[in-house]
Formats: structure tokens, C-alpha cells, sequence
């Protein structure tokens, strides 16, 4: 069964993680929501989520792919966080799927994973992203 984390972060974009937690597990995909510590996370909106398992606990397991929602401050804790930021590493050196919305490709570019590739996310987020092939398409593909 194909497994995917979409790990949560203080500031969240409430839409972006829920819709495809939604849609993921409609299609009987196995879909693991992960806070970056214990305890409920309060989304861009004041939503309160609770995840499914904390972060340190989910990387002991293995996944298919990583959707990272965007929202602001969401997806600047999540580039802050060098477990996020390892684990993105190690999902792209092993050839599985990385998916980022609205604000998130903010993380994958921290992680050094967008240069030289192209990539598109809310205005303005990779203007200092370094090598980035900035794309205004909605989406955007440029490997796994």
C-alpha cells in the first residue's frame, strides 16, 4: 500500500492539508499526518488539528511520498526543521515523490533541492531561492 506523510507545522494553510488528507484516503491511500512536536497544532486560521503521531515518530517508518502544505508561518517552521529538511534529502536521493503547495516549495529550495530545477509556489516565496527556475504555471513537475 503506497504510504504518504504530510507533516504539520505551527501556521499551517488549514485548506492545503486537509483537502489532500482528504482526497488521499478517499482513494485508500494510507496517509500519516505528522506534528513537528506533541500535542495538537493550530493551523493559519486558528484551526486546531490533531495529528496522527508526532514527527520523530512517523520517520521511523518509510513512505512513498511527502506532501508539504504551505501556509505562513507553516512552512517556515517546517524549513527550519533539520529532520524535515533530512528527510526530504533522503526521500529525493532514494527517487520517491516530494509534493510542496502554495508557500511549501520554501522548504524543499531550503533543503537544497530545487536548484537547477523548476518550480512554482505562492508569489515572492522563491525570489532568494538560489537556482530556482521560477514557473508561474499552478503546477509544476521537474522530477519525483
Amino acid at each position: 500500500m503506497v504510504r504518504v506523510l504530510v507533516p504539520l507545522a505551527e501556521g499551517f494553510e488549514e485548506l492545503e492539508a486537509i483537502t489532500i488528507v482528504d482526497l488521499l484516503r478517499r482513494a485508500d491511500i494510507e496517509v500519516v499526518t505528522a506534528g513537528l512536536r506533541d500535542g495538537p497544532v493550530r493551523a493559519s486560521r486558528q484551526i486546531t488539528v490533531v495529528p496522527d503521531t508526532t514527527l520523530d515518530e512517523a520517520l521511523s517508518s518509510d513512505y512513498d511520498m511527502v506532501v508539504l502544505p504551505g501556509g505562513l508561518p507553516g512552512a517556515d517552521h517546517l524549513a527550519a526543521d533539520q529532520r524535515v529538511n533530512q528527510l526530504l534529502r533522503q526521500m529525493a536521493d532514494t527517487g520517491r515523490y516530494i509534493a510542496a503547495i502554495c508557500a511549501a516549495p520554501k522548504v524543499l529550495a531550503g533543503a537544497g533541492l530545487l536548484e537547477g530545477k523548476r518550480a512554482t509556489a505562492f508569489p515572492g516565496v522563491l525570489d532568494d531561492a538560489p537556482g530556482v527556475i521560477a514557473d508561474t504555471a499552478i503546477v509544476v513537475k521537474d522530477g519525483k
